[in-house]
């Protein structure tokens, strides 16, 4: 009798062992990626998480598990990828271009030869906000005021300088320039703190939505002048804000015209080919489901997001375009 009940005891101590390793070795078979985006009120977050979301849906097929953080957006992204601290990261086309040609915010660092470039998503486009109260009409009107031209490390502050340069502004000497977080600039407009602020974004925007609907009445402001700012950046292009996105804005055109990028998708060369092909297979595979994720993707196209993007293809990536014959 005791016999038996010490075999059944050792039984069971080992079965439970057997569970435990089995578990452990499930869960060692997990393999976690990390997608940078940017701040909570743009496209980029949600963007982050309708692909985690898609490819969660298999992360018992493919062993892998999306997570989403908030950032500092695009110039942060790049680097974090780079460095390893992000395994993918949306950026702005511009700044995806500048990274590979060591421009800009990596003149110091030179090109940035690790950057794989996996797809590109939806279009921005560089939108100039005022308060009505301001008297502020146009870009040169922003002289002496106070404008957020963007927090570091974010896509759109090179942008806003982009813009302003255009049009013969000095954003150090003239006007009173903040560096916040796109976060923070719709509430102090409402609060009487700014009286404008620059944002890259696709549309609609939460951002927008916000700046527009307080009681301090904001409007759009047109960006021209851009014709040397066009032939100098291959990355831009003419474009043009819909107004019927936000009924709060106190403009009465239909549009304002602007310029914009495209929002990409990136990682290191370093990256597994097989988890950048999962990814990439989930995304395109369930494209009509990722269409419907954001009203910002309304115009999207395979072949449109294989487009606006300077570094050189993921091999993960290549291996399902070439499958399916994007390439």
């Amino acid at each position: 009798m005791k016999k038996a009940i010490v075999l059944t005891t050792a039984l069971l101590f080992g079965l439970v062992l057997f569970i435990g390793s089995t578990t452990t070795q499930a869960q060692a078979k997990t393999t976690f990626v990390t997608i940078g985006t940017g701040g909570i009120t743009g496209v980029y977050y949600p963007t982050g998480g309708a692909i985690a979301k898609i490819v969660n849906k298999k992360r018992k097929e493919y062993g892998i598990r999306c997570t989403v953080e908030s950032t500092g957006g695009s110039v942060f992204n790049i680097n974090a990828v780079l460095a390893g601290d992000l395994d993918f990261g949306i950026a702005q086309s511009d700044r995806q271009y500048q990274a590979v040609k060591g421009i800009a915010d990596w003149k110091d660092k030179g090109p940035q030869k690790d950057l794989r470039a996996v797809f590109s998503i939806h279009a921005e486009t560089v939108d100039l906000i005022a308060a009505v109260d301001a008297n502020i009409n146009s870009i040169a009107d922003l002289k002496g005021k106070r404008v957020n031209i963007g927090n570091i490390g974010s896509g759109y502050r090179q942008n806003a300088i982009d813009a302003l340069e255009a049009n013969g502004l000095n954003w150090k000497t003239d006007f009173h320039a903040e560096s916040l977080k796109a976060a923070e600039a719709p509430g102090l407009i409402q609060d009487n703190r700014i009286d404008a602020a620059f944002y890259t974004v696709g549309h609609p925007s939460g951002y927008y939505k916000e700046a527009t609907s307080g009681t301090r009445k904001v409007k759009f402001i047109p960006i021209l002048n851009i014709d040397g700012l066009l032939a100098k950046y291959p990355y831009y292009a003419r474009a043009a804000t819909l107004m019927k996105n936000y009924p709060g804005a106190a403009n009465t055109e239909e549009s304002i015209p602007t310029f914009g990028v495209k929002a990409t998708f990136v990682t290191s060369a370093k990256v597994p080919d097989k988890i950048v092909y999962a990814i990439t297979k989930e995304v395109f595979d369930n494209f009509e489901a990722f269409k419907k994720l954001h009203p910002a993707y309304a115009g999207l196209t395979k072949k449109s997001m294989l487009t606006g993007l300077s570094a050189p293809f993921h091999p993960g990536a290549m291996k399902y375009y070439k499958e399916v014959g994007l390439k």
